[in-house]
């Protein structure tokens, strides 16, 4: 590894690849004296640990102190200790009890297994019993969990909304009522609709807490984020000012040499016809793995999908053999969240131990696990936010040893952009994690689980914010809260018969769904939501499910059941839609320094889309095989958007750009607004979503007097400011812990509530989720971003890499990058 990239460039595909490297430092390791309980001192010292790291003691003198506490920092960092310490102790001095609250089971099991063997080394009478209560329990399991009354439970958000908190008076009593700690464990992955449906039922866990006189301290782990104490508010419910941040990381490590690996471009063939495409990100990322294992290193790439990374473990393995490594093609395999328990810890074990050479994932080993140290991670693509690229970077480094990570660069806007400008992957600040509590969707449906946990008065809008009382009327009115006057003033109780919280699904904000039937086998293989379905289910869609290609065969929207056959197609579909937006209310606006006569509003919209049709295109190039048409229902969407209009003086020289660039003058003209070079930088084909949303719409306007002699420059001008909506809602994630298809958008050369041009980007999520509002905060960077990352690709007409969209509802057309990019440096005073 000490020659790491020179060992790269000595691959014999090696064809100018690396984009950049840099190599981090090693670290040496800052430790600081805690007192600690013998007891406890000599557990930790049988574990292997004699001393705390700074970070480690600084979070626990002030979980002491009183205070709730959120430890940001990297991948095994010892962040567990820093609840741990504090959690023991309560046990053992007074019998009180922690809540542990972790998103995935594995990492529950991996926990469970840890904090166990450190309560055994306690001895016997330390009074810490360490149990698990999640929904893989049989039902006499849990009994017995319960009635072993554990000090330290550990479980996830599903369970604590449909198990614990419906029953803690009858069944949880004990517990709630001695508990001093809730433990939220990797509190980033709580966002979008998950996190704001877990932040409102921490609502009615404070509520429960309350009812039984107790009250917790929290003590949240962290990724690296830009809001830690904020998010962590956000999420808990607690009071900002009284979270502690122990973010500077003292845990000790080797030098890590950090490798942008970009593909190389496609050939002459490819190159003549402008589609500005790269090889595939996957080939790169096999070959690496492969010559990484071979070479000694034990080797763990992470990829998005799981029929992904069983199928490149497969593959891997089978190229191992070709060159003569048959032990080591043995040691290869893949760790997904779809594995059993029992197998996902066998890997776990021989990933620790050395026996697994090397291992394909998912983002399931990003989170804490206990693996060890690895000696180099690949990425195969970037994984959509920095955080991520860190955590799982972090998995890299085995003591003071060197370690090597290489991101191989993906298909779309954001991994050419960061191939293209390294220094923002390094050097900017890393994303916001946002959730809304105040969702206005997702708050009736909580605070009708809350008044079925324990009756409802006034003064839980402490917990439940100012529009509680709003909410409380709206549902007694619909009969699902009755209203009741006793001596201690108004009640309100659940009037319904049925458990709320069995209609609610923490993963999810809609209510109707569409079943995927396999015909062939009268099996369900999938449920998607209805909008979802609309878009992936309709008839003549090809669907994908578990290494399998289907075809959708109908839709019926009477029983909510899409029929699928199994297909040999060599093409995907992708649909067609046509969008309106209309603004409900304008909820706030911001001056643009370089521009204080562009108003940038926050305001509350609707969004009504028709999927109209559908197009079929090759898989291996891209290109459109026909359309077919389609009658679906309309939908609408009630949610938050960001809008701007364009001026008419912008929107002039917009159209002077692009009538030069309709006279024939193409990327020459181009230059007028842009520095690009006239070579694409761009990628191979489209990395589809097939859970992404349509995120775009060219809209037209529909008074055109004379739509046969458009003004010069129209196409273009359309064009520019769809290409602009198209960049924006791609850089979203670097900004905000999101994916792109959280986010969709709207252009329009004509709009009735501003009058003018204007461009709309909204929450993909109904009543939103907090996205526009933070992407309207910091509006005036992403626009200056967003005109690098287009100007800064060299294609001449739109690419994968810069404008065109996988998502697009009317199939990336018009679109036109030399108006979108002089119309942002307009905006941000960069031109």
């Amino acid at each position: 590894m000490e020659d790491a990239i020179e060992w790269l460039r000595s691959r014999p595909f090696y064809e100018g690849q690396i984009a950049e490297h840099r190599r981090l430092p090693a670290r040496e390791p800052r430790f600081a004296d805690v007192d600690l309980a013998p007891r406890m001192a000599d557990a930790l010292s049988k574990g292997g640990v004699d001393r705390l790291y700074e970070h480690q003691a600084d979070a626990i003198e002030a979980v002491r102190g009183g205070d709730d506490v959120v430890l940001a920092t990297e991948t095994a960092s010892g962040k567990s200790l820093a609840y741990t310490v504090p959690a023991f102790e309560a046990a053992m001095d007074r019998g009180g009890r922690t809540l542990y609250i972790g998103p995935q089971n594995a990492l529950i099991a991996d926990q469970e297994e840890s904090l166990s063997t450190l309560a055994h080394g306690l001895g016997f009478g330390s009074g810490v019993a360490v149990e698990s209560y999640t929904g893989r329990l049989s039902r006499r399991e849990k009994r017995d969990v319960r009635d072993r009354e554990p000090t330290v439970l550990l479980s996830n958000p599903d369970m604590l909304h449909y198990a614990l908190l419906p029953y803690a008076g009858r069944l949880w009593d004990w517990f709630f009522s001695s508990l001093e700690y809730v433990v939220v464990d990797e509190v980033h992955s709580y966002r979008g609709v998950f996190g704001s449906q877990v932040a409102l039922t921490m609502r009615r866990l404070a509520r429960t807490c309350e009812r039984f006189g107790s009250n917790p301290r929290f003590v949240c782990c962290s990724a690296t984020i830009n809001n830690p104490v904020e998010h962590v508010a956000a999420v808990t419910g607690r009071d900002p000012g009284g979270i502690t941040l122990v973010d500077e990381d003292a845990s000790g490590r080797g030098p890590r040499d950090w490798v942008l690996w970009n593909p190389p471009e496609y050939d002459d063939e490819w190159a003549d016809r402008g589609s500005g495409r790269r090889k595939s990100s996957h080939a790169e990322t096999k070959r690496l793995f492969c010559d990484l294992v071979t070479d000694g290193a034990q080797t763990l790439a992470f990829t998005r999908a799981r029929q992904t990374a069983e199928q490149y473990a497969t593959d891997s393995a089978s190229d191992l053999r070709d060159r003569g490594e048959r032990d080591l093609a043995g040691a290869v395999g893949a760790y997904q969240a779809a594995l059993t328990d029992d197998r996902r810890r066998e890997i776990e074990t021989d990933l620790h131990s050395g026996d697994l050479r090397g291992v394909w994932s998912t983002s399931a080993l990003e989170l804490g696990v206990d693996v060890g140290g690895l000696d180099a991670v690949l990425l195969d693509g970037y994984p959509g936010t920095r955080m991520s690229a860190y955590q799982r970077a972090g998995r890299a480094g085995r003591g003071d040893e060197p370690a090597l990570v290489v991101m191989v660069g993906g298909e779309d806007q954001l991994d050419q952009y960061l191939m293209r400008t390294p220094a923002d992957f390094f050097e900017a600040p890393p994303e916001d994690a946002i959730c809304d509590p105040e969702n206005g969707r997702l708050l009736p449906s909580h605070v009708a689980c809350a008044a079925d946990e324990s009756w409802l008065s006034p003064a839980d809008e402490t917990f439940f914010g100012e529009a509680f009382p709003g909410v409380v009327a709206d549902l007694t009115d619909e009969g699902v809260l009755d209203r009741r006057e006793v001596a201690a003033g108004t009640r309100w109780t659940h009037g319904g018969s049925s458990s709320p919280q069995q209609s609610v699904s923490l993963r999810t904000a809609g209510d109707r769904e569409i079943d995927l039937i396999d015909v062939s086998r009268n099996e369900t293989i999938a449920t998607l939501g209805f909008g979802d379905a609309l878009r992936d289910a309709h008839p003549g869609a090809i669907y994908h499910h578990q290494g399998r290609t289907y075809e959708v065969t109908t839709l019926d929207l009477d029983r909510d059941v899409a029929e699928l056959q199994s297909s040999w197609a060599d093409y995907y579909t992708r649909t067609l839609s046509e969008k309106d937006i209309v603004v409900n209310e304008d909820l706030g606006e911001r001056k643009l320094s370089a521009r204080p006569d562009v108003p940038v509003r926050f305001a509350d919209v609707t969004v009504t889309e028709q999927i109209t049709g559908f197009v079929r295109k090759d898989a291996a190039s891209g290109e459109s095989l026909g359309e077919s048409t389609l009658d679906l229902p309309e939908t609408t969407l009630r949610t938050k958007a960001l809008y701007f209009p364009v001026p008419g003086d912008i929107e002039s020289e917009m159209r002077v750009i692009g009538g030069r660039m309709e006279d024939g003058d193409g990327a020459n003209n181009a230059e007028a607004a842009s520095d690009a070079n006239t070579e694409c930088n761009a990628d191979t084909a489209c990395n589809v979503d097939t859970d992404a949303a349509s995120d775009a719409d060219s809209a037209r306007n529909a008074d055109d007097e004379s739509p046969e002699s458009p003004p010069s420059g129209e196409h273009a001008f359309n064009g520019g400011i769809h290409a602009a909506e198209h960049g924006i809602i791609s850089l979203f994630p670097f900004h905000l812990l999101c994916d792109r298809a959280d986010v969709g958008g709207i252009s329009t050369p004509y709009h009735p509530h501003t009058d003018s041009p204007a461009v709309f980007v909204y929450d993909g999520h109904p009543g939103g989720v907090g996205l526009a509002r933070r992407g309207h905060e910091r509006v005036e960077e992403l626009f200056a971003r967003t005109a690098r990352l287009i100007d800064g690709c060299g294609c001449e007409g739109g690419c994968p890499a810069c404008v065109q969209s996988p998502h697009c509802g009317n199939a990336n057309e018009p679109l036109a990058k030399a108006p979108a990019v002089y119309l942002l440096k307009a905006l941000t005073a960069d031109e």
